[in-house]
């Protein structure tokens, strides 16, 4: 566990943090800028991933109608039913875990991502005082950098949004991804399941944003 651990803070976090706050020092000491040019700068770095997976996903997606007359064919057969429908993967030239692999990659990129914006402005002097440890000491101006300025445009970026314009944003633009992402299913059920997923999820995330830190 110690050596997972080492990893993740040398091989993740640590760098995320000090790219950070060297944006930081180049973009006028504005936090808000160097977090945005970060996550365009990381989004751009997994756009391959992100690809893979969403081809991977509409390519699964095509074959549910066949998926379901598997299942109504061989109803009450589960073995021959997965025999089938690995069949058809197979002809189809399909990993049903290939959608799985590319998020498996992404999301310890994410949770890194958002630990090295988390961190980067501490809540309390502790976590100020600790922060440094984290630095790269050959990296130019990093250390002059702290305290870091934390007011960008209107909001307090270790608070919440307190006019909620970030959590409304959330929800929209999940709404959008989703929308974009889903594809129409002549199945009935699994189309009222796109349905909830297409609402249920950008309401969610956007209440759950609420006490989020800007």
């Amino acid at each position: 566990m110690e050596i997972i651990g080492q990893l993740w803070i040398n091989g993740i976090f640590r760098p995320m943090l000090n790219s950070l706050i060297f944006l930081y020092t180049v973009l006028f000491h504005n936090f808000g800028l160097a977090i945005l040019v970060f996550t365009v700068l990381v989004t751009a770095i997994t756009y391959p991933l992100r690809a893979r997976q969403l081809q991977a996903t509409k390519a699964m997606s095509t074959l549910q109608p066949k998926i379901a007359e598997i299942k109504q064919k061989y109803a009450g057969d589960r073995q021959r039913i997965n025999q089938e429908t690995m069949k058809l993967y197979k002809e189809g030239g399909m990993n049903p875990l290939g959608c799985l692999g590319p998020f498996v990659i992404q999301f310890p990129i994410m949770i890194g991502l958002y630990q090295a914006i988390y961190q980067a402005i501490p809540m309390n002097p502790e976590g100020l005082i600790e922060l440094p440890q984290h630095f790269y000491s050959w990296l130019p101006g990093i250390y002059s950098a702290i305290p870091i300025n934390s007011q960008f445009l209107w909001l307090s970026l270790e608070k919440p949004d307190p006019i909620y314009i970030l959590p409304v944003l959330v929800g929209a633009s999940m709404w959008v991804q989703q929308k974009m992402t889903t594809l129409p299913s002549s199945d009935p059920s699994q189309q009222a399941q796109n349905t909830m997923m297409l609402w249920m999820m950008p309401v969610m995330f956007a209440f759950f944003t609420l006490n989020f830190a800007s």
